[in-house]
């Protein structure tokens, strides 16, 4: 089981956002499988960086397989993401 971290600004998007009770959940499921299914590798960045799509939302993260942690970078919408 891997261990969820959050930058300052995930932390911010979330308290602000009204939509926390559908990306919470969806976070917690990486938790079991780091790369699910609909998760996609982002270009562009220094990190290794994936994306979930959660409705207009999209959560950025990195995933560590030697410390098993997952380091959610960035939550915000689709139009401001990128």
């Amino acid at each position: 089981m891997f261990k969820v971290e959050y930058s300052k600004q995930a932390v911010r998007f979330l308290r602000r956002s009204g939509a926390t009770h559908r990306i919470l959940p969806k976070i917690e499921k990486l938790r079991e499988e780091p790369v699910v299914h609909d998760s996609k590798y982002i270009k562009g960045f220094k990190e290794k960086l994936f994306r979930i799509r959660i409705g207009d939302f999209r959560v950025l993260y990195e995933v560590d397989y030697g410390s098993k942690i997952i380091g959610i970078v960035k939550i915000e919408k689709r139009s401001r993401v990128y």
